[in-house]
């Protein structure tokens, strides 16, 4: 991977490419990085690269130099760091990282001709809200945050997987020698040696430390990982709505984000007898629909409960999510997907959201409202089908950012 910088002050970027982790990343030709001096295409005796800006106000930087050190730069994503720009967040990062040449414009004094904005830039970052006197500090920051995803770059992978924001939540706190500093003592459970129960506290205080102080960020994080359990989804199928295609198809979305499928019939009359029962498992297994570990066939809700109680039976009382396909009207008291995830989260236990095939006007167990723990209001006002349903469940609970 390649940056290219362009800078009226060079000088800036010379100790920052020399020392700790990008300085050995460059050195070991992990990346590459070049600095092109906009001043080399400025015009005149002063190789002037500035000039007033038309009406009131400082000096911009004129668009015939950035231009030439463009081309100089050669072919690339254009990043232009300014007060104006999109907040930059992981996910841009990981954009920029997919890049094979990316270039950094750094403006100065009152930011750089709109024109050239707007013929030459890919994007306009911010790294917060302030003003700085230029753009090579955001064109560190940007950098030092791209290169970290580099293979080899940072010591340990793992290190980059569990940092804040790269699975959407933030980091869980870190603790050093000595185990007693100032009367603060580190968690007893971090000295246990108990990779289980370190790994459970890890988990519970990077969800705490979410929850208290950047709840926002509950919209692009996948649960995945964060969760006290398993994520479940179970549906009720009706012999009338038994058609292996489409719960093959349900199979594989829940085997793509994780997830297990649990089919059940529905009680009384409809559920047929044993016979046919058995005759409908066949047919899922000679479709190829039953996963070891990922398809789970009950006969009955109160089975179901019994089998995901006794799968998760140190985990929690699992918790029971009734997945409405109805108006947007009905249904007092349901959440709206995003505060279910925050809830998910806050209550810490297994989730098992239900659903019922056939009949679009309702799911989970419409008979036995009570039984569920809380209500979701329906997407999309209720108008998806189910497997529509089934596929924006999992991916705004489970779907990476």
């Amino acid at each position: 991977m390649r940056f290219s910088i362009v800078t009226a002050f060079p000088d800036f970027f010379h100790d920052f490419l020399r020392t700790s982790i990008v300085g050995r990343a460059l050195r070991a030709g992990l990346f590459r990085v070049d600095v092109v001096d906009l001043r080399s295409f400025g015009k005149g005796a002063y190789r002037q690269v500035d000039d007033y800006a038309f009406g009131t106000g400082g000096m911009v930087l004129t668009p015939c130099p950035l231009e030439d050190a463009l081309d100089f730069a050669g072919k690339g994503f254009v990043v232009y760091p300014s007060p104006q720009g999109v907040p930059l967040t992981q996910d841009i990062v990981e954009t920029l990282f997919r890049q094979e040449h990316v270039v950094i414009v750094c403006g100065h004094y009152e930011g750089v001709d709109e024109r050239f904005v707007e013929q030459a830039v890919d994007v306009e970052v911010s790294i917060g809200d302030c003003v700085l006197t230029g753009g090579e500090i955001p064109a560190m920051a940007i950098v030092d945050a791209v290169s970290r995803l580099i293979p080899g770059v940072v010591g340990k992978s793992e290190a980059v997987t569990k940092d804040s924001f790269y699975g959407g939540m933030l980091d869980y706190p870190h603790y050093t020698r000595p185990a007693s500093w100032n009367g603060r003592e580190v968690p007893e459970v971090l000295l246990s040696g108990d990779a289980a129960q370190i790994e459970e506290w890890r988990r519970s205080r990077a969800v705490a430390r979410t929850l208290s102080r950047r709840p926002d960020l509950l919209s692009r994080c996948g649960l995945q990982g964060y969760l006290r359990g398993g994520f479940y989804l179970a549906v009720e199928v009706p012999f009338s709505a038994a058609d292996t295609g489409r719960i093959r198809e349900w199979a594989d979305l829940c085997e793509g984000y994780g997830a297990v499928l649990l089919l059940f019939f529905p009680e009384g009359p409809e559920g047929g007898d044993r016979a046919e029962r058995e005759k409908f498992r066949e047919e899922l297994e000679s479709a190829g629909v039953k996963k070891p570990g990922k398809v789970k066939l009950l006969p009955s809700f109160e089975h179901l409960l019994r089998w995901v109680g006794e799968k998760e039976k140190k985990k929690g009382r699992p918790m029971l999510v009734d997945v409405s396909g109805g108006e947007p009207g009905q249904g007092g008291g349901a959440r709206h997907w995003l505060d279910l995830k925050r809830f998910i989260l806050e209550e810490g236990r297994p989730a098992v959201f239900c659903f019922r095939a056939g009949d679009g006007s309702k799911t989970g167990d419409g008979k036995n409202p009570d039984r569920y723990d809380v209500r979701m209001i329906p997407l999309q006002g209720g108008r998806l089908p189910l497997g529509g349903r089934i596929a924006a469940v999992l991916d705004r609970f489970l779907g990476s950012r």
